[in-house]
């Protein structure tokens, strides 16, 4: 006598990603936790300042917080400060202990975030460096850190990503930024003069096999990978 019963598959299996719509993205969002009050004054006031708008969303902030606490992560590395708003979603997740260490090359985005950050509740755990994102990596030790961010200059993203595999420890995090290069991956005549680099920074990580790697659909699409 058969133990087993008649099961019935679905036809279609999920060997293929199904279609991710707006309507999805708005689906997670109200069931994501959202900005509180001090994220959402420190956006309008970037947007006082003429900071660009181009910092990471709510959700893409929530996964990010909960991969570093999945990772039991206490060192950060951050290339791309811009405002402060991923540093200090980042540093939110981190243990008492822990330590966020971002990096900008342009001296006013830096002297804001340094005032958000200071205001924050996150204050003696963020670090702010300025200057070019390579010089100041190579000042940090090797294996020194559980995870990095990149979300700067996408021409740079190569050399970036050369430091950070050096700096986080194996097993670590890297999370990379705008793989769908601000929506304009597939365009045959992109308007972005950055589209040709991301294209082909997203070939030279698939490649990599340093780092085990998925571009995950949130905001512009971001890098998740494993250092090996």
């Amino acid at each position: 006598m058969s133990l087993t019963r008649d099961v019935r598959y679905p036809v279609v299996m999920s060997v293929e990603q199904g279609l991710v719509t707006a309507q999805h993205y708005r689906y997670i969002a109200e069931r994501t936790g959202g900005e509180d009050v001090f994220l959402e004054e420190l956006r309008r006031d970037a947007l006082a300042a003429e900071i660009p708008a181009i910092s990471i969303g709510p959700i893409q902030a929530s996964f990010i917080q909960i991969l570093l606490r999945t990772a039991a992560a206490k060192e950060v590395v951050e290339i791309g400060t811009l405002a402060g708003y991923s540093a200090i979603s980042m540093a939110r997740a981190l243990p008492d202990d822990g330590r966020v260490r971002t990096i900008d090359i342009e001296p006013k985005h830096a002297r804001f975030a340094e005032e958000k950050i200071a205001a924050s509740d996150v204050a003696g755990k963020v670090e702010v460096h300025v200057g070019p994102g390579v010089e100041v990596l190579n000042t940090f030790d090797e294996d020194s850190a559980d995870a990095a961010f990149i979300d700067a200059d996408k021409g740079g993203y190569p050399a970036y990503l050369e430091e950070c595999v050096r700096i986080v420890r194996k097993g670590g995090l890297i999370m990379v930024d705008n793989a769908f290069a601000f929506g304009q991956l597939f365009y045959e005549d992109p308007t972005d003069p950055e589209v040709a680099a991301v294209r082909a920074f997203n070939d030279t990580l698939a490649a990599d096999g340093r780092v085990q790697g998925i571009i995950v659909p949130f905001g512009d699409g971001m890098w998740v990978g494993s250092v090996g």
